[in-house]
C-alpha cells in the first residue's frame, strides 16, 4: 500500500520550515529530496567505512571496495545491463554526455559526418555536440517539436543520412515533461542507419524504470540526485562494443594495468573510464536510493503521481491567464507555466514567500523557448511524496500573487 504519511517520515528535510511556512517542494525536476535511508548510508560510509577503494589490502579497503562494487551490480541490475562493466560512474548526466562526446568523436567523428538531436534538449545534451561538431566540422540537426511538444517523429528520417553517426535525445523533457517514445524513435533510427543512439535519461529515472537492452540504445545517462540519491555522481551505461572502442576520457592513478616511463597500459573495463579516487559515499548513496525506489515499486509512483499531475493541470487552467506549455498525452509530473505578462521571477520569488519552491527560468532549454517565444516559464515538478493538500496551498499562494503584481 502506498502511505504517504509514512514516505513524507522517511524525508527529513519535508518537516522544516521556509519563511516561516511549512516547506512545499515542487523543484524536483532540478533535484529531488533524499530519504533517511540514503543518508544514513552516506553516514555510515565516513562513520565506519572511510577508505579508499581498488587498491588496499588492508580491511578498511577490502570492505568497501566490495560495496562500491555491489553498488555497480544494484544500477545494472536496475536498468537491466547486461554486465556490470557496461555500468560507469561519473559525476553526473552532464559528465557522462561529455564522456560520450570526448571518446566516440575521438575514434567516430570526422569533417562532414553528421549528430542529430531534438528542439527540447537540455542544454547538456546541446553543448557538447555543438562543440564536437565545431572541432571536427561535422553538421547538427535537430528534430523539431509541435505546439504540445511533442517531437515531430515524420521527420526523423528525412533527417538521417548515410553520414549521421549519432542520435541524441531526451527520454523525459525535463521543461515539458513530455515522454518520448524511446523505442519508436530507435526503431526508426536502426532501420534506417548505424548510428549510435544515446539516450539522456536526466528526468526519466526518478519516474520508470529504463530497460537497456529491450530499448536496444547504445548509451544511456542519468545522475544520482534527480533519483534521490547524492549529488556528484551519475552513471554511464555503455554497450560493451562501444565502451571497449573508447580511448580513456581521463588519466591518471586507477585506470591502468601498468605504466613506465615510455608507455601506459589501460585497465580493461570500467575501470579504463573510470580515473582517479571516485565519488565512494556517491556510488553507495544511489545504490540505496535505488533500493528504496524499488521497494515502493514503481507502478506506485507512477499512480500517485498521474494523480498530482492531473488535479495540478487540471486546477492551473482554471485560473485566468495561464498558458501551460507541454500538452502531450504521455507526460509525466513536471507542469511549466506562465501567467498572462507577469515575468516568472516575479512570481517565483512570492511564491518563496509562502515557502513554496518552485523554479522560474529558462530551465537550461532556451532553444525550446525560442520556440515558443517566451524567455522562460514558471515550473512545477512534483515527486510522488508530494500531497494534494499541497498542491491546493500552492494555488492559493499562486492566486494571492498574481492578484498583488496584477
Amino acid at each position: 500500500m502506498f502511505d504517504i504519511t509514512k514516505i513524507r517520515d522517511e524525508f527529513p528535510i519535508l518537516t522544516r520550515t521556509v519563511n516561516g511556512k511549512p516547506l512545499i517542494y515542487f523543484d524536483n525536476g532540478a533535484t529531488t529530496q533524499k530519504p533517511k535511508q540514503v543518508i544514513d548510508a552516506i553516514t555510515n560510509y565516513y562513520t565506519n567505512q572511510n577508505s579508499n577503494i581498488h587498491r588496499g589490502v588492508h580491511t578498511l579497503s577490502r570492505e568497501i571496495t566490495i560495496a562500491y562494487e555491489e553498488a555497480r551490480k544494484t544500477i545494472q541490475k536496475h536498468l537491466h545491463a547486461k554486465f556490470s562493466h557496461e555500468i560507469i560512474f561519473t559525476k553526473g548526466t552532464t559528465d557522462s554526455i561529455n564522456l560520450v562526446a570526448h571518446c566516440f568523436g575521438k575514434i567516430n567523428i570526422e569533417s562532414g559526418d553528421e549528430i542529430i538531436i531534438t528542439q527540447m534538449e537540455h542544454h547538456s545534451n546541446i553543448v557538447p555536440w555543438q562543440l564536437l561538431c565545431e572541432e571536427k566540422k561535422a553538421i547538427l540537426k535537430f528534430i523539431p517539436i509541435n505546439q504540445e511538444g511533442e517531437l515531430l517523429l515524420d521527420e526523423l528520417p528525412k533527417l538521417i543520412t548515410s553520414k549521421t553517426k549519432l542520435v541524441a535525445f531526451t527520454h523525459i523533457s525535463n521543461t515539458l515533461g513530455t515522454i518520448n517514445p524511446v523505442k519508436e524513435i530507435i526503431h526508426i533510427i536502426r532501420n534506417l542507419s548505424h548510428a549510435a543512439i544515446l539516450v539522456d535519461g536526466a528526468q526519466a529515472v526518478p519516474h520508470l524504470q529504463p530497460d537497456v537492452q529491450d530499448l536496444d540504445c547504445d548509451f544511456y545517462v542519468f545522475s544520482g540526485h534527480k533519483l534521490y540519491g547524492p549529488t556528484g555522481v551519475g552513471i554511464l551505461y555503455g554497450k560493451e562494443e562501444w565502451l571497449n572502442k573508447f580511448p580513456p576520457y581521463q588519466s591518471g592513478g586507477g585506470i591502468i594495468k601498468t605504466v613506465t616511463l615510455q608507455k601506459t597500459e589501460f585497465a580493461d573495463l570500467p575501470l579504463k573510464l573510470e580515473a582517479g579516487t571516485p565519488h565512494i559515499e556517491g556510488g553507495i548513496g544511489l545504490a540505496e536510493a535505488i533500493n528504496y525506489v524499488t521497494n515502493i515499486g514503481f507502478e506506485q509512483i507512477q499512480k500517485k503521481e498521474h494523480e498530482l499531475l492531473q488535479y495540478l493541470t487540471k486546477k492551473l487552467l482554471g485560473i485566468d491567464g495561464v498558458t501551460i506549455y507541454g500538452t502531450s498525452k504521455n507526460k509525466t509530473t513536471v507542469v511549466s507555466f506562465n501567467v498572462g505578462d507577469i515575468h516568472p521571477f516575479d512570481i517565483g520569488t512570492l511564491l518563496d514567500k509562502y515557502g513554496i519552491a518552485v523554479r522560474s527560468g529558462h530551465h537550461c532549454t532556451q532553444p525550446l523557448w525560442e520556440f515558443y517565444h517566451v524567455p522562460g516559464t514558471i515550473r512545477a515538478s512534483l515527486s510522488f511524496y508530494n500531497t494534494i493538500e499541497e498542491i491546493d496551498y500552492f494555488l492559493d499562494a499562486l492566486n494571492k500573487s498574481i492578484r498583488l503584481l496584477s
